[in-house]
């Protein structure tokens, strides 16, 4: 007799709930439970991390991210509009640098802000300038698309509307379009704020003081100074810290431009 595809999806369920059970029965018994407590639950190398893990590395780690994501907003909307510009130079210039910045390794442009412009040019910039030209430069090739999706995405019946009115076209770009694009690219921007967040911890090869350590520099320096891997575990429970509400703002900020878009589409109909 065969089996109806009801059953058929419950019976489907119930093994895959069996191998999850299976495997971490599996873990609970082949894990050395005693070496796991010591090595990351390891009480006396907490205590050595705080409260510095605030008051510094926490802190740093958000100062490197905002003094980022502001350079990268603000060069990331210039890009945007060259690249939906009708003078055909600024959108090959804005396209080469998009595709450049897109195309390497994060951890390349900050080798080369902090070792090759000083040797080529040099100039030496602090480590919160270069993070924050590090961050800016990366994080301004992504968002410029994410601009440049969220301007195309504004309704054309509005811009001609503002135009009816008398408005310029740079009027109707920054109090019309660039105010609704940016509603609509509210998700995609937080996602890239949690980007630079983990980003940022590529400042650590640029050479640090201790009162310029992020998260991941201070976790490691707690490693190598208690030999537990205590001091790791809470610095990524404090990216956890920054980036969990960040994920939670951004699917609330997506599901309630889905629903006001629903709404539009019914006083449409």
């Amino acid at each position: 007799m065969a089996m109806s595809r009801r059953k058929r999806a419950r019976l489907v369920r119930g093994v895959q709930y069996a191998v999850l059970v299976l495997i971490v029965v599996l873990l609970g018994f082949l894990a050395d439970w005693e070496t796991v407590k010591n090595a990351f639950f390891n009480v006396d190398a907490a205590a050595t991390q705080f409260p510095e893990i605030f008051t510094d590395a926490l802190l740093n780690t958000v100062v490197y991210t905002a003094l980022g994501f502001a350079l990268g907003l603000g060069i990331g909307m210039v890009l945007a509009l060259m690249k939906l510009s009708s003078v055909g130079p600024y959108r090959w210039l804005a396209t080469l640098y998009i595709e450049f910045f897109r195309g390497i390794p994060a951890l390349l442009v900050f080798i080369a802000l902090g070792y090759g412009v000083p040797l080529a040019f040099g100039i030496r910039f602090d480590i919160y300038s270069t993070a924050a030209i590090a961050l800016g430069l990366v994080g301004s090739a992504y968002i410029a698309e994410t601009l440049r999706a969220g301007i195309q995405a504004v309704p054309h019946g509005q811009i001609e509307a503002a135009r009816s009115l008398g408005m310029s076209q740079a009027r109707t770009t920054v109090t019309v379009v660039i105010p609704q694009a940016f509603r609509i690219i509210l998700p995609p921007l937080t996602n890239e704020l949690i980007l630079l967040t983990k980003d940022s911890s590529l400042i650590y090869l640029l050479g640090l003081a201790r009162d310029e350590y992020e998260l991941a520099k201070f976790g490691r320096e707690g490693l190598n100074a208690t030999g537990s891997l205590t001091p790791i575990l809470l610095a990524g429970l404090c990216y956890l810290i920054i980036t969990v509400p960040l994920g939670y703002l951004s699917r609330y900020l997506e599901r309630r431009s889905g629903r006001k878009e629903e709404q539009g589409l019914k006083v449409t109909a």
